[in-house]
């Protein structure tokens, strides 16, 4: 399933499927508009089915865009697969996340 930005009522974007290169390269085209019509303050990511390194410089851009105009951004719920790969990156800090324990999630 290709990925979909939904507005909610209360202003949180929904962002669902998968997120890998060509839908990632579809979302940012679809979340231009954000740059004249305002950034969203959260994204909620627990839809998100698949993702691959073009979803964590996607929701990265979305945060340099939000920096930009002032405005904090947040990204709730994160599959944990874009946590570890925010966290391998070094770039968890970045989108507001803690870093994955891997110790703790050893199995």
């Amino acid at each position: 399933m290709a990925a979909t930005l939904a507005q909610q009522a209360d202003g949180t974007v929904t962002l669902q499927g998968a997120l890998t290169l060509e839908q990632a390269r579809a979302c940012h085209d679809d979340s231009l508009s954000w740059l004249k019509a305002g950034m969203p303050r959260r994204i909620d990511l627990s839809a998100v089915t698949a993702i691959d390194s073009s979803a964590l410089a996607l929701l990265l851009e979305w945060q340099r865009w939000a920096m930009d105009a002032a405005t904090a951004l947040e990204f709730n719920n994160p599959p944990q697969a874009l946590q570890v790969l925010a966290t391998l990156s070094h770039v968890h800090g970045l989108l507001g996340w803690a870093a994955v324990d891997f110790d703790r999630n050893a199995s």
